[in-house]
């Protein structure tokens, strides 16, 4: 928590990006202590939602190259260190196959997954333009809403954590029913 504090309070912007970049500490916190910035009015709202948005496309866009100039031998020998096994990769690389490069926006929104499907997007050499259009849609709204749940929490920013588990069961439902409509919808269209 303290690095978080540390350097936002230093560098500000550059501090989300990178942090976010870096993926050691959550983006979940990370959005909201600069949510909790914003509050102070050390920082902008949309400032925060930008450098938010840029970090995080940017820390996918490398674990897609690693997956494109990489391709599966990489994922499956240095996944674990992503916390993503191969069972994860091929269940991945199968929706690629069955439902095409949509479930890279639906992905965004089902937690573990949300990382795990940059890798097997490089893999199945995902058009970059697509990959990158597609993650921007889904980041755009987990980074407003965290930056604006730490603007309302101000100095309690730290429970995010705590308040971010009341409600992630109700939205992991709601994505699964998203995806399945989502699923269903692409089969029938297949077959007419």
């Amino acid at each position: 928590m303290q690095t978080i504090i540390d350097a936002m309070s230093q560098w500000g912007y550059a501090a989300i990006v990178a942090l976010l970049l870096l993926e050691v500490i959550p983006s979940e916190l990370v959005l909201a202590y600069g949510g909790y910035m914003v509050s102070l009015g050390t920082m902008s709202f949309w400032g925060a939602v930008a450098s938010g948005t840029v970090g995080g496309v940017a820390a996918q866009v490398v674990l897609y190259a690693l997956g494109r100039f990489g391709g599966r031998p990489l994922c499956d020998r240095y996944g674990k260190w992503l916390l993503m096994s191969p069972r994860h990769i091929a269940r991945a690389e199968q929706w690629f196959a069955r439902y095409g490069t949509g479930v890279v926006l639906l992905a965004r929104f089902v937690p573990v997954v949300r990382h795990a499907i940059s890798l097997p997007a490089g893999c199945m050499r995902m058009p970059l333009g697509s990959f990158v259009f597609l993650t921007t849609i889904a980041i755009i709204p987990w980074s407003i809403g965290f930056v604006w749940l730490g603007m309302q929490l101000g100095q309690q920013w730290h429970r995010i954590e705590t308040m971010v588990a009341q409600y992630a069961p109700a939205a992991i439902a709601l994505c699964v029913v998203g995806i399945v409509v989502w699923i269903v919808l692409q089969s029938r269209s297949k077959k007419t």
